[in-house]
């Protein structure tokens, strides 16, 4: 398993560490497998979507802030309800197959690190089996 450190430097935003985990594939000499990503951090999360349009990454997060906003009616005295409900929501950890020591994603797919609370320093592990 590898640990990987980022800098954020957005209050929320989505980044593509795609070719951080591709690097470990081709360095885990895996031909047949997975991939497996995950984020220790509560108001973090990782997902797999569309990496042709970075508008589609703005619209992800207005469209998470339309539903739960940053400023609301909640109980946490951290004032971060909202980024550990996204995180909740977008999962701390995915999958994805390897194929011909290859990750196995569709033409437009890309795996983001989902930032909810930044910036801060966040570290996301990956393991190929």
């Amino acid at each position: 398993m590898m640990e990987h450190m980022l800098i954020t430097k957005k209050p929320q935003e989505l980044i593509d560490i795609t070719e951080t985990v591709r690097k470990e594939v081709e360095k885990s000499g895996v031909s047949e497998g997975m991939a497996y990503v995950f984020v220790p951090h509560t108001t973090a999360g990782v997902t797999i979507n569309e990496n042709a349009d970075p508008d589609v990454t703005a619209d992800i997060i207005a469209g998470l802030n339309k539903v739960i906003p940053v400023i609301g009616n909640y109980r946490h005295v951290e004032g971060n309800s909202h980024a550990h409900i996204k995180s909740s929501l977008m999962g701390a950890s995915c999958c994805v197959m390897v194929e011909n020591g290859m990750l196995k994603l569709g033409t437009w797919q890309a795996i983001y690190f989902c930032e909810f609370d930044g910036p801060r320093h966040r570290k996301f592990y990956i393991r190929v089996v």
